[in-house]
């Protein structure tokens, strides 16, 4: 039996797209092995977001090849989408499929091994996959895998919605996965169902900026009626959200969002920044005023939620009087949990060419700062559960151990002889283990 195996960097879009190439491989007869073992193809799932992801990437690919040199290492992904000249120089690369022929994988490697083994070469050499590769840019339809899950967990995530039209100054996406377009309801709800068969319990509806769902499909469709539609399927027990642009969030949206009994009440608003001026040189289209309003309409829906977001600190420009205004900000907001990055320069980017890059030393001191303030709230958030009783849905026992997540994704931990992996117990909580929480299941 021919054999795959898959390394994923990267966003919940990227693990989500691993996993229907994952189905794909299956449906043609493949077995599936873990990266570390050797294998007949290696598929490396890149990303592209920060310089970091691009050396992670590229370290990825030479290791593969280290485990088997046999074997094809088959790049796809944001970074060999955006910089395919640079991953074809790559001497361990034997094929690259573009970001919009993931679904289509399988024919691709099959197509390409068929030649290489008859001793022809389907590409000229240093021109690896050049016909393969589709840019992203040029793609108006939503690449559909169709209702092909690969279950194998508690929680599914489901993609809905590909590409961007924001442009942020920092930020290369936009022209790796294209123009924002939307997944068909039906085809959503197709697969959710099929998942729901099989046993899960929780979905992440994520995409690239799902607050544009709706874009490329006829009729006035939103995220609302997609999840309103999602909410009404029997058996699935919690919808929890992907990241959320602060522009979503609207009296009408939270009004019918907390109509929804399988919201989970945890919700992650992209800020990038507390400053308006520091927004501003972002291309990020509201202010700090406008932000926290969406967060008061949040909170006054959902009470018990948690507030997580990201942080761009060290962007162009940003001077420490602005630094600050974000410190302040964030401390006012009170984010149950922070993601913070240091500014990586993206060529191709508005940012790469503004003056007044900031050193690396600085953003560093910046970084360390904000994410000394996302820790003491998170601990902080979590102590509040503490001689509470709240619902969790367990993912895997070990031992005498088992865990699993709140509505909010607070991490819970307790000690049982049963295995109630896939179920919802009623937890009563004891104590704080750092990030942890610890009880009793009633």
């Amino acid at each position: 039996m021919k054999t795959v195996a898959f390394y994923t960097l990267g966003c919940k879009v990227n693990q989500y797209e691993t996993n229907g190439m994952t189905a794909k491989f299956l449906e043609y007869g493949y077995s599936i092995v873990e990266f570390g073992e050797i294998a007949d193809i290696y598929v490396i799932n890149t990303c592209t977001v920060t310089a970091m992801s691009d050396k992670k990437s590229r370290t990825v690919i030479r290791r593969a090849k280290s485990l088997n040199e046999k074997g094809n290492v088959v790049v796809t992904g944001c970074y060999s989408e955006t910089a395919k000249e640079e991953v074809q120089k790559i001497s361990e690369v034997d094929l690259i499929v573009g970001n919009n022929e993931k679904k289509d994988i399988v024919e691709i490697v099959e197509e390409y091994i068929e030649n290489s083994c008859r001793g022809g070469f389907p590409y000229p050499p240093g021109q690896k996959g050049k016909k393969l590769m589709t840019k992203a840019v040029e793609q108006e339809e939503f690449m559909d895998f169709g209702a092909t899950v690969s279950i194998d967990r508690t929680r599914l995530i489901i993609k809905v919605q590909d590409g961007c039209d924001n442009f942020c100054a920092y930020c290369i996406i936009p022209y790796a996965k294209g123009r924002a377009r939307s997944r068909r309801i039906d085809s959503v709800i197709s697969e959710i169902k099929c998942a729901v068969e099989k046993g899960v319990k929780e979905v992440v509806i994520t995409g690239i900026e799902i607050s544009s769902y709706g874009k490329g499909l006829a009729g006035n469709v939103s995220l609302i009626d997609l999840l309103e539609e999602v909410n009404n399927i029997e058996g699935l027990e919690r919808i929890r959200l992907g990241s959320l642009e602060p522009n979503t969030i609207s009296l009408d949206f939270v009004s019918r969002l907390s109509k929804l009994d399988k919201i989970c009440n945890h919700f992650h608003l992209s800020l990038q920044s507390g400053c308006d001026e520091t927004l501003k040189r972002m291309n990020r289209k509201y202010s700090v005023k406008e932000f926290e309003e969406k967060v008061t309409l949040l909170r006054s829906a959902f009470p018990d939620m948690a507030l997580t977001t990201d942080i761009i600190v060290g962007f162009p420009g940003e001077t420490e009087e602005e630094f600050k205004k974000t410190y302040e900000f964030l401390k006012e907001i009170g984010f149950s949990k922070m993601h913070v990055f240091k500014y990586s320069s993206r060529k191709g980017t508005v940012a790469s060419r503004m003056e007044n890059q900031i050193d690396a030393k600085e953003k560093e001191i910046r970084s360390k700062k904000l994410i000394e303030l996302s820790d003491r709230n998170e601990k902080e958030f979590i102590k509040q559960y503490i001689n509470r009783k709240v619902l969790v849905l367990f993912e895997k026992k070990r031992g005498s151990v088992i865990k699993g997540h709140t509505s909010n994704y607070i991490v819970v931990k307790s000690i049982c002889k049963a295995d109630v992996s896939n179920e919802i117990k009623t937890v009563e909580i004891k104590k704080q283990e750092g990030t942890e929480l610890i009880g009793n299941i009633l």
